[in-house]
């Protein structure tokens, strides 16, 4: 069950990760609902490419912790990564889906803009999920 787990969660962070490098090279494909806004008739300010390849990074390397966690591949992390990364993913993941109570996770007060709707919808139940799956990782 823990290879399926964890098999399931990197190609989890594997397709987020291509969404940002698409959005990184251009693309504009559901951009208008990533960010909160106060308003639909606010733009939301999108990040420069730097800041989206990082994030593409970041989700991609998330999800190879999941495969060095189950053992399907090996590689030599520091002692802190290794120890507590999964830790680490599966907090932030779960304070996300549990929000800032104002535009964000399942607590948010701002709810009628595109990206409430979305976050609702799907952005939060993903957050969370994430979060549980990896829980479920770490206790067994």
């Amino acid at each position: 069950m823990l290879t399926i787990i964890s098999i399931i969660l990197f190609f989890t962070f594997l397709s987020l990760s291509c969404i940002h490098i698409y959005w990184g090279f251009g693309g504009r494909w559901d951009s208008d609902a990533v960010f909160p806004t106060k308003d639909d008739e606010i733009p939301s300010i999108m990040p420069g490419k730097i800041p989206t390849f990082i994030v593409a990074i970041g989700l991609f390397c998330s999800g190879l912790l999941y495969l060095i966690e189950c053992g399907m591949i090996t590689i030599l992390l520091p002692s802190w990564l290794d120890n507590y990364g999964l830790w680490i993913i599966a907090s932030i993941f779960i304070v996300r889906s549990i929000g800032d109570f104002r535009f964000v996770g399942f607590f948010k007060k701002v709810k009628h803009t595109k990206f409430g709707l979305k976050d609702t919808k799907y952005y939060s139940p993903l957050c969370f999920m994430i979060g549980i799956l990896t829980l479920i990782i770490l206790i067994q």
